[in-house]
């Protein structure tokens, strides 16, 4: 589904991204783990066109999309819900959900609603009130809801746990797996989280310093030393190339 080849990013001079290669098949949860400051916001976010991509291909069901406008490139069935939710908080829950629907025709947007809104119940009940008086539960549930609005084949989720209570965390790993897997969309994950994200990945990355230094499937790292040193145990041991 997506092909990621060589792909180098980064904010002006700075570099993030050094060489990433990687490919996500469809029907699959990959997710991407590492430390602060690793890369993985920059890499969703130069998936979207929002820092552009230095060098490499972005390649997304056999079109190359390094260069399309982060509209076409929604248009074509990506959806980006973002670190730190960034909801309209002026806005209801409805007008937030409208606004991910404006790259679908409107045809779609009663059935789309009432399946964003099955997902996610506590959000019918609040479709007049404002995201921002939304507990951060609610709007991390608001968040993927709205990139679901856009019928996406490929979500992309950054850091959907964060800041949020051991139990709405468990809930928010569940709904995950449920639009995986009655819904057939592809996830691409990225976590600090390691143990929930890798339990939920069919297949997982580490990052370190803008490259992928490990890969394998979410049982297999779940079960590295190196892996749970790093990010299960507390420890700080960086993860280096794959043995």
């Amino acid at each position: 589904m997506l092909s990621i080849e060589g792909l180098q990013s980064g904010y002006g001079r700075i570099q993030a991204l050094h060489g990433i290669d990687m490919h996500i098949d469809a029907g699959q949860i990959i997710t991407l783990i590492g430390a602060n400051g690793a890369g993985k916001t920059t890499l969703l976010m130069t998936l979207c066109g929002k820092p552009r991509a230095f060098a490499g291909r972005i390649v997304f069901e056999g079109e190359d999309i390094t260069r399309l406008p982060t509209h076409e490139i929604v248009r074509r069935g990506i959806a980006h819900a973002p670190e730190g939710r960034h909801i309209f908080p002026r806005m209801t829950v409805l007008e937030n959900l409208q606004m991910g629907a404006v790259v679908t025709p409107g045809k779609y947007f009663a059935d789309d609603l009432d399946r964003v809104l099955t997902l996610f119940p506590r959000l019918r009940e609040r479709l007049d009130q404002r995201g921002g008086t939304l507990s951060g539960g609610e709007q991390q549930m608001l968040a993927i809801g709205r990139a679901l609005m856009s019928r996406p084949r490929l979500l992309m989720l950054d850091e959907p746990s964060l800041g949020l209570a051991p139990l709405v965390v468990r809930q928010i790993f569940q709904i995950i797996a449920t639009i995986n897997r009655d819904q057939g969309v592809t996830v691409f994950l990225v976590e600090q989280n390691a143990f929930h994200a890798l339990k939920l990945a069919h297949h997982a990355h580490v990052m370190v310093n803008g490259r992928i230094t490990l890969s394998g499937s979410g049982q297999t790292l779940l079960a590295d030393p190196a892996v749970r040193a790093a990010y299960l145990e507390g420890g700080h041991a960086v993860v280096e190339e794959a043995r």
